[in-house]
């Protein structure tokens, strides 16, 4: 049985605009649902990565928010408790096929601008970008994840990274990587359920202090046909609990870019590279 089994708490999904019906579920459109839950993401990952000293107060909006402009082209799991207010977010960004490794939120990471490995991460990357092209499937970037204080040592924070690879599976698969902090245990996680340490030439690239951040970081690759074995039950089950979950989108907005070119999702890498179990 999963641990999740029995959890009071629900999933649902933001959706980019301009996305018709999935395989998975239907497509609910609802600027008002779309904007509270949107809302609510943003303020729990601004208070959190504020408390964790991942960002400064300039950062955030006057109502807490955190923003990036990622956001709203980005699928966005999200955990909600009894009252419906968002307690687990992680982003799931998918990039189009043309991007290459300068377009991407870790071509900014303090990696990137180490003149010994930045070389040997662009090398890493674009490999990974070429893997994704030849299978036909999107490369991604996971970050954005955080967890509300009372259920980070529950079976939520597993619950959310297994989600994530049943996401990828429905959505018809990923290649991807994930900057993670070793802060909580969140790497060393990531590593436990499909992880992997990017290679250039048979060469893990190293963990990095991150100055940004104050905080040891890793990027991991992962796949998404590839969770640990130990959790492809689980990851099927999820999978399967996707038909039910609802997916909310907006209607598509003048001021909102949801070009797909490239120029149109670079960002800086900021938090949204991010996947810490905050």
């Amino acid at each position: 049985m999963m641990p999740f089994a029995a959890s009071p708490r629900t999933l649902k999904i933001l959706a980019p605009a301009r996305v018709s019906d999935i395989e998975f579920g239907k497509v609910r459109v609802d600027d008002t649902n779309y904007n509270q839950l949107l809302k609510g993401m943003q303020q729990l990952r601004g208070r959190i990565y504020l408390d964790d000293h991942a960002i400064q107060p300039q950062q955030l909006t006057k109502d807490g928010r955190h923003k990036l402009d990622s956001d709203e082209t980005s699928w966005h799991l999200l955990i909600l408790d009894e009252a419906e207010q968002v307690c687990g977010c992680v982003r799931y960004r998918e990039h189009p096929e043309e991007a290459g490794f300068s377009h991407l939120g870790v071509a900014r990471s303090a990696l990137a601008q180490c003149g010994e490995w930045g070389p040997k991460l662009a090398t890493a990357v674009s490999a990974e970008l070429a893997l994704a092209r030849r299978l036909a499937i999107s490369y991604v970037e996971v970050g954005g994840w955080a967890l509300k204080e009372q259920i980070r040592n529950t079976g939520e924070a597993l619950r959310m990274v297994l989600a994530t690879y049943s996401l990828a599976q429905a959505l018809g698969g990923g290649v991807g990587l994930s900057t993670a902090t070793r802060r909580h245990s969140s790497a060393s996680i990531l590593r436990k359920l499909g992880g992997r340490s990017l290679e250039e030439r048979g060469v893990e690239l190293p963990a990095y202090f991150d100055p940004e951040y104050g905080c040891e970081m890793e990027i991991l690759r992962f796949y998404s046909w590839a969770p640990n074995p130990r959790y492809h039950t689980w990851v099927e089950a999820i999978r399967e609990e996707l038909k039910t979950i609802p997916v909310v989108t907006r209607k598509l907005q003048s001021h909102v870019a949801v070009s797909r070119t490239p120029e149109a999702i670079r960002d800086g890498v900021g938090v949204c590279g991010q996947f810490a179990l905050a």
